[in-house]
C-alpha cells in the first residue's frame, strides 16, 4: 500500500460521506471552542453525537485525540522555543563584554577658600611676654585665601585679641597679607603684618629740656593723662599709639610624617613704635604622633618648641632717661632697648577642629630691663636689684617672666569643613 486513501479508509468503519461531514463540522466545532470558546458550536457538536449514536462518540474520540494530539505537540514546541530563547540569551549575555560604569567627573578646581576661627586662654604671650597681665585672653582671625595653583597661595586676614596694654588701647587688631610657595617638602610663606591698638592714652613726662624726652606733645600723641607724672605707681611712660609692622619670611620643613622643623625672621623699622628698629628670628620643631597612638578615638597629639632672638635698636628721646646710674646712662635721646631670648616648649591634642594646646613660656629678660622695655602699668615691686643702666627707677616686671598657658582653640577652613 502506497498511498493513504481516505473514502477507503472511511469505508473500512462503515461511514458515509455524512458522516464524514460530521467528522469536518466536529473537528472545526472543537478547535474553534478551544481557540474561541464558542458556546453555541459546542452546543452543535453535542447535538451531532447524540444524533449519531455511538459512531458520533467513536468520531468524536477520534478527533480529541488529535486535538490533544497537536496541543500536546503545540505545548512541547512552545517550550522548546522559551528554553532555547532562555539558553541563547544567557550565552549571548555570557559572550558579552561587560560594559565598567564611568567614575564621576572630578569636581572643578575652586580656587577660593577662606580660614578662620578663634581661641581662648589663660594668658596672651607673645615672644614670651605677656600682652594681657597675665590674665585671660581671647582671640578671633578670618583669612580668605585664593589658590593660584595647589602649590602657589595667596592671603590676607585680619584677627582681634583681648589684651591689657600700658597705654589702656582697647584691642589688638591685626591685618596681614602674604604669599605662600610650596616646592616639595619646603612650604615658604613671605608677608607683611600689622599690629593695630586702637584706643590708646599717652602717658608722659613734662621734661622740657632738649631733646624734648618722655613729652606726649612733642611726639604727637595728644593728651598726656599722666600729667606729667607718666603711669600711675611706678612712673613708666607710655605713648597712646603703639602700632608697627614686619615683613617675615618662614619657611616650613616637612621631614615625614611625623616632623617637621621651621626658620622664621621678622624685620620691623619701629617696634612697637619706640623707635627702635626689631628683628626676631626663631627655629621652631614639630613631632605629630601617629594617628595609632589613641586607636579610633579620632584624637591627635603633637610636641613642639620654640627658641627665638629678639634683636633691638634704640628707642626714641620719648623713652629716654634723664638719671645715670653705677651701670650707665643717662639716655636722654632713647635707651638702648634690650635684646633677649625667648623659647617655649608644648604639648597640644587635637580632635576635630578643636585644639588644646598646653606650654611654657621663658626669656631672659631681668625683670630691671623687662620693666624697661614695656613700661609695665601693674608693677609694684621695688628694689635695688632691679636698677640696671636703662631702668634707673629700681621697679622689677614679671611680664617677661616663666609662665604656663593653656588655649583651647577651633580653626576650619571652608573646603574642608563646610562643605
Amino acid at each position: 500500500m502506497c498511498c493513504h486513501d481516505a473514502t477507503a479508509e472511511s469505508e473500512s468503519y462503515g461511514e458515509s460521506p455524512e458522516l464524514l461531514s460530521f467528522y469536518a463540522v466536529a473537528a472545526v466545532s472543537i478547535f474553534t471552542n478551544d481557540v474561541l470558546g464558542s458556546k453555541l458550536r459546542l452546543a452543535q457538536l453535542h447535538s451531532g453525537v447524540i444524533a449519531l449514536g455511538g459512531a458520533g462518540i467513536r468520531i468524536l474520540g477520534n478527533v480529541m485525540g488529535i486535538v490533544m494530539k497537536k496541543k500536546m505537540m503545540l505545548l512541547a514546541t512552545a517550550l522548546a522555543i522559551i528554553s532555547g530563547s532562555a539558553l541563547t540569551g544567557a550565552a549571548l549575555a555570557a559572550d558579552m563584554p561587560v560594559k565598567a560604569i564611568a567614575p564621576p567627573p572630578p569636581a572643578p578646581f575652586n580656587p577660593w577658600d577662606f580660614a578662620f576661627g578663634s581661641g581662648i586662654m589663660n594668658d596672651y604671650i607673645f615672644r614670651g611676654i605677656t600682652q594681657s597681665d597675665h590674665k585671660p585672653s581671647v582671640a578671633a582671625y578670618f583669612e580668605p585665601r585664593y589658590n593660584v595653583n595647589k602649590d602657589l597661595q595667596l592671603y590676607i586676614g585680619t584677627s582681634a585679641e583681648s589684651i591689657s596694654f600700658p597705654n589702656r588701647a582697647a584691642a589688638e587688631v591685626d591685618i596681614y597679607g602674604g604669599i605662600r610657595p610650596t616646592f616639595g617638602m619646603f612650604a615658604f610663606d613671605f608677608g607683611v603684618w600689622g599690629y593695630l591698638y586702637p584706643g590708646g592714652q599717652c602717658f608722659g613726662g613734662l621734661n622740657a629740656t632738649f631733646p624734648v624726652t618722655n613729652s606726649c606733645a612733642f611726639f604727637n600723641q595728644g593728651f598726656d593723662f599722666g600729667l606729667g607724672n607718666g603711669l600711675p605707681i611706678n612712673g613708666n611712660f607710655a605713648k597712646r599709639d603703639a602700632s608697627f609692622y614686619e615683613g617675615y619670611a618662614k619657611v616650613n620643613i616637612t621631614i615625614n610624617d611625623q616632623w617637621a622643623v621651621g626658620f622664621n625672621e621678622y624685620y620691623s623699622p619701629n617696634f612697637l613704635n619706640l623707635g627702635a628698629w626689631g628683628n626676631y628670628s626663631s627655629v621652631t620643631a614639630k613631632w605629630t604622633a601617629p594617628s595609632t597612638v589613641f586607636g579610633s578615638s579620632g584624637v591627635g597629639m603633637y610636641v613642639s618648641g620654640e627658641f627665638g632672638r629678639q634683636w633691638f635698636g634704640t628707642s626714641d628721646a620719648f623713652y629716654g632717661t634723664t638719671t645715670g646710674t653705677i651701670f650707665g646712662g643717662p639716655f636722654p635721646n632713647g635707651i638702648p632697648e634690650p635684646s633677649y631670648n625667648t623659647w617655649n616648649i608644648g604639648v597640644g591634642f587635637t580632635y576635630k577642629v578643636f585644639t588644646l594646646d598646653l606650654r611654657y613660656y621663658d626669656t631672659n629678660l631681668s625683670k630691671g630691663n623687662c620693666n624697661a622695655f614695656t613700661s609695665d602699668y601693674s608693677t609694684t615691686s621695688f628694689s635695688p636689684a632691679n636698677i640696671t643702666a636703662i631702668n634707673p627707677g629700681g621697679f622689677g616686671s614679671n611680664w617677661c617672666s616663666a609662665v604656663g598657658v593653656a588655649k583651647l582653640s577651633a580653626d576650619l577652613t571652608a573646603i574642608t569643613n563646610l562643605k
